[in-house]
């Protein structure tokens, strides 16, 4: 129970991660279809228009790993004290965010662009939570 205390804001934005990242790689398998027309659309005037089930299929596995790391370092910090899977989430997600966030740019989605931000900074922190 100590444990799960003196690290609560650790295990809460680990699970932040798990949340939005599991959910938005389920969306992607299961409306892989919907997503990719959306996306063409999105990217159309970009240079990524031509390849954007590639670009989403590597989200689409970032995502996946990075809400499994997260979930496999709730497990390793509850369970040893390590936070070092932790750490690996929590860096993947803030990568996959970047990604995310220039793909956004470059589309010229401001207001997208911004929502990543929100989820970027809880992320940030996390990471330095668990350097420390």
């Amino acid at each position: 129970m100590n444990t799960l205390l003196n690290n609560a804001t650790e295990i809460l934005l680990l699970l932040f991660l798990i949340i939005t990242f599991l959910q938005s790689g389920l969306d992607k398998i299961t409306d892989w279809n919907g997503n990719i027309s959306w996306l063409k659309e999105h990217f159309s005037k970009t240079p990524f228009k031509n390849i954007v089930p590639l670009l989403v299929g590597i989200i689409l596995v970032t995502e996946v790993v990075a809400g499994l790391l997260s979930a496999v370092g709730i497990y390793q910090l509850l369970s040893t004290g390590e936070t070092n899977i932790a750490l690996y989430g929590a860096v993947l997600s803030a990568i996959t965010l970047l990604m995310l966030l220039f793909g956004q740019r470059l589309a010229k989605d401001y207001e997208g662009a911004k929502t990543i931000a929100v989820y970027f900074i809880p992320t940030i922190l996390l990471v330095f939570l668990l350097q420390a």
